[in-house]
């Protein structure tokens, strides 16, 4: 127990980015909102602001994500406590964020579900819904567990 909170109240850097909680969750945050991105830019693009809108929350929250990744495995913390602050505020605007992305993502499919689409643009768009759920999961489950470090700082 004692090793867990150790391991908490302080902030990794090199590899160990890779191995503890709650940053071992960087790599699967850029893999599904990659994917999201991908799959939003793929498909028929109507109407243009609300995708717009997920556009530009995927591919902002994957180059912040990989930029925090980036300056967590050079050690540029210094294993500060404002960095661990900074870690949770930025996981919960990224939630914020993907959460509303995900529910106007969802609306405009479901909307569009009847409309002129090729089903091939509707099956991309209901991957697209699933991956963006699952990306907003995992910015919320990081920034709980980014919640409990800063806490612990």
């Amino acid at each position: 127990m004692a090793a867990a909170t150790q391991q908490m109240s302080s902030l990794p850097s090199g590899l160990r980015v890779c191995t503890t909680v709650p940053d071992i969750l960087y790599l699967p945050e850029l893999v599904f909102g990659g994917l999201v991105w991908i799959l939003v830019a793929s498909t028929l693009v109507s109407p243009p602001n609300p995708q717009g809108w997920v556009m530009f929350v995927s591919i902002f929250c994957f180059v912040m994500t990989f930029v925090w990744l980036i300056i967590f495995a050079c050690g540029g913390h210094k294993n500060s406590s404002a960095w661990a602050t900074a870690d949770f505020i930025y996981h919960l605007i990224a939630v914020v964020f993907y959460l509303s992305a995900s529910v106007i993502l969802a609306y405009i499919t479901t909307i569009f579900k009847n409309s002129v689409l090729v089903d091939q643009y509707y099956k991309i768009d209901i991957a697209a819904v699933v991956f963006s759920f699952v990306t907003t999961l995992l910015y919320f489950i990081h920034c709980i567990l980014s919640a409990v470090r800063w806490k612990s700082f």
